[in-house]
């Protein structure tokens, strides 16, 4: 059996692996992301329709309170922070609705837009959620998904892995072994909620995930949580204007294996270890 986490030992864990406390994601980016949410890019609204202005001074406050970076708009370069404190709070917030879901034997879907990262997280979510009754859903099984990226529209395929959706370039070569591409697009969300209208399938009652997976969503009405970087302000808007339930302030690209720990801890507070 897998050993319980304490919350000393999470915390411990958050700051040893830079998945809180000074992190790699540099403060230059983070504010060159604000400046695009600021200015409605569709590329960092991940899906979402803000309702208020958010220009950059509001985002640094709503960023700041949220994810503990620096409140101060003359930084302007550096590694951002976290604060493991408000990591903790969500993961337990995390935790609660996955228990909610588990006792309703809820639908689900879970989806990434950085398998290479977090798919392992969200995977074991899934086969806790499934055990426990809930339907994991797999809609639009191997569906094309055009996508607009840097380099044009590309076309993608969504497909499952370990209950978990994500998107493979259609006729890429993979590296054997490689989970999926990263995106940040609501595209692949909407693709699958649309196969499952379509096919008559249930509509998923909690949307677990990150990107556009959350933002598109919680746009939708669809209750959503997962992580984002201090980098992804969007879904932290979404929480603040009451369309994202719950989202964990945390680095999403270190190493996939850190993110084992916070799985055990979320599964044991919601009730769900194996």
């Amino acid at each position: 059996m897998a050993r319980v986490l304490s919350v000393g030992a999470l915390r411990a864990h958050l700051l040893a692996a830079r998945l809180a406390g000074p992190i790699a994601t540099s403060r230059e980016k983070s504010l060159q992301r604000y400046r695009l949410f600021a200015a409605r890019d569709p590329r960092v609204l991940l899906g979402l329709e803000p309702e208020g202005e958010w220009d950059v001074p509001e985002l640094i406050g709503l960023m700041a309170d949220r994810c503990g970076v620096s409140r101060d708009p003359e930084t302007v370069s550096g590694q951002d922070t976290i604060d493991p404190e408000r990591t903790i709070q969500a993961l337990n917030a995390f935790a609660v609705r996955l228990r909610t879901a588990a006792e309703r034997r809820s639908p689900v879907l879970l989806g990434t837009g950085h398998p290479d990262r977090l798919l392992g997280f969200y995977a074991s979510l899934a086969s806790a959620l499934s055990a426990a009754g809930c339907a994991v859903l797999t809609p639009a099984q191997g569906q094309r998904v055009d996508i607009t990226t840097r380099f044009g529209v590309r076309s993608h395929s969504l497909v499952y892995v370990r209950g978990v959706a994500l998107i493979h370039e259609t006729g890429a070569q993979h590296t054997p072994g490689a989970p999926g591409v990263h995106t940040h697009s609501p595209l692949p969300l909407r693709a699958a909620l649309s196969a499952a209208v379509a096919e008559g399938e249930p509509l998923p009652e909690l949307v677990i995930g990150d990107h556009g997976w959350v933002c598109g969503a919680g746009q939708l009405g669809i209750e959503a949580i997962g992580p984002a970087d201090t980098d992804d302000p969007a879904l932290f808007v979404g929480q603040a204007e009451g369309r994202v339930a719950v989202v964990v302030p945390i680095d999403d690209a270190v190493r996939p294996t850190y993110y084992s720990p916070l799985t055990r801890y979320v599964l044991n507070r919601a009730c769900l270890s194996q």
